[in-house]
């Protein structure tokens, strides 16, 4: 039986309606998580291309999750996607024209629109005629209300840019002034990177598998040292997560000590 992780905050979009829209330190902290995890997905060449707060979920200690990937494709290095597909208002001038694009750069717009969103409350680009909207977003025409600070506009503007070539990198992201408001502590210390490093490895965690889940050990020790990707996997790094909240500090590898700081 496969178990799932339980995101108490809800979604990222109902947090902002709840609080009209989002202070700056706050919404920096969330932010910095929604980038890491763009950042992880591009280091492992896929495109989610439906980011949204929607489509992001908060847990008990306003840890951000980037969920439904049915958009979500693979990419291959300088390789260019085709498919225009994601909510219209979050789709980058790229892919509405019609064009080639870069996977990660049209994350890295919607990734603006979202931050548009925290700080505002509202989307930079509205409007109930599909054809006026797409002039909007083509031309990068929103209004930013005036308690946003100088260094978010900033930032956001070069985000917003509509030309993907011109467009900010998320290293330059993690430069800008705006981005270090607060310590960027999943820089500091990132955690276990499922799907590129080797996962750590747990004794206990096999035997609550196999007790409580019915999940036969052999394969989920093949799955681990193969770093596959399964549901077995996936409830093992869920009960190991779990395992470490709870102060169960047993486990010999180090890395478990950032392990909850994981992109995951």
């Amino acid at each position: 039986m496969l178990i799932m992780e339980y995101a108490s905050g809800g979604e990222l979009f109902d947090y902002i309606v709840k609080h009209t829209y989002i202070k700056e330190l706050q919404a920096c902290k969330f932010f910095q998580q929604i980038l890491s995890g763009v950042e992880y997905l591009s280091e492992l060449n896929i495109v989610h291309r439906d980011l949204k707060p929607e489509n992001m979920l908060i847990d008990f200690d306003k840890g951000i999750k980037l969920v439904d990937f049915g958009l979500s494709n693979t990419f291959k290095h300088n390789e260019t996607l085709n498919t225009a597909c994601g909510s219209p208002c979050y789709a980058a001038p790229e892919m509405i024209s019609g064009k080639p694009y870069n996977g990660t750069k049209v994350d890295i717009w919607s990734l603006g629109v979202v931050l548009f969103a925290l700080l505002s409350g509202f989307l930079p680009f509205e409007d109930p005629d599909t054809g006026e909207l797409y002039k909007k977003i083509l031309s990068a025409d929103y209004q930013l209300p005036d308690y946003v600070s100088e260094s978010a506009t900033d930032l956001i503007a070069k985000i917003l840019t509509t030309d993907p070539e011109k467009r900010i990198s998320i290293p330059e992201i993690r430069s800008h002034p705006w981005f270090n408001l607060v310590p960027d502590t999943l820089s500091e210390k990132p955690g276990t990177m499922i799907g590129m490093e080797c996962p750590p490895f747990d004794q206990q965690i096999l035997d609550k598998m196999k007790a409580e889940h019915n999940i036969d050990q052999q394969y989920s020790m093949k799955s681990l040292e193969a770093n596959s990707h399964n549901s077995a996997i996936a409830t093992y790094f869920l009960l190991l997560k779990q395992h470490i909240k709870l102060g169960n500090h047993s486990i010999a590898d180090s890395r478990l000590k950032t392990f909850d700081k994981t992109v995951f």
